[in-house]
């Protein structure tokens, strides 16, 4: 089971959210939440209204489901449209502005639905690393 929710349309350059959105893809919904209330970058609020709203679409969608149970399956930015503006400059010169926008999508699902690692751990990865090597 997951939710989405997604907002459009915010003023914020792609570029600053998603440096927002690396550090909780993949975590727990209230560890990622607790990271972004202390977050000092400006977009931290936005962000984090998005997954309230994606917890809330879950638990409307089943209402048997615990908040504890979910994480952050996916956090995407893509850039949206771009506002174009000039400011003037010395001898009658101009220099182009790009106010960017940004459309977040945050996806959060249950933890029994979170894929099984592929990588091996121990001593069996070291073997197949020295296989490989040979």
């Amino acid at each position: 089971m997951e939710a989405r929710a997604l907002a459009r349309y915010v003023r914020v350059a792609p570029r600053k959210v998603n440096q927002l959105l690396d550090l909780v893809r993949g975590q727990d919904v209230e560890a990622a939440l607790v990271t972004l209330t202390f977050s000092k970058r400006h977009v931290s609020r936005q962000v984090e209204k998005i997954m309230r709203s994606a917890v809330a679409n879950a638990v409307q969608a089943e209402s048997n489901l615990d908040v504890e149970d979910l994480y952050v399956k996916e956090a995407i930015v893509g850039p949206g449209p771009i506002m174009k503006r000039w400011l003037p400059r010395a001898q009658g010169r101009a220099t182009p502005i790009m106010k960017r926008t940004s459309h977040i999508t945050i996806v959060v699902a249950e933890k029994s639905d979170r894929p099984k690692p592929k990588f091996k751990s121990g001593r069996a990865a070291r073997r197949a690393g020295s296989r490989r090597s040979a």
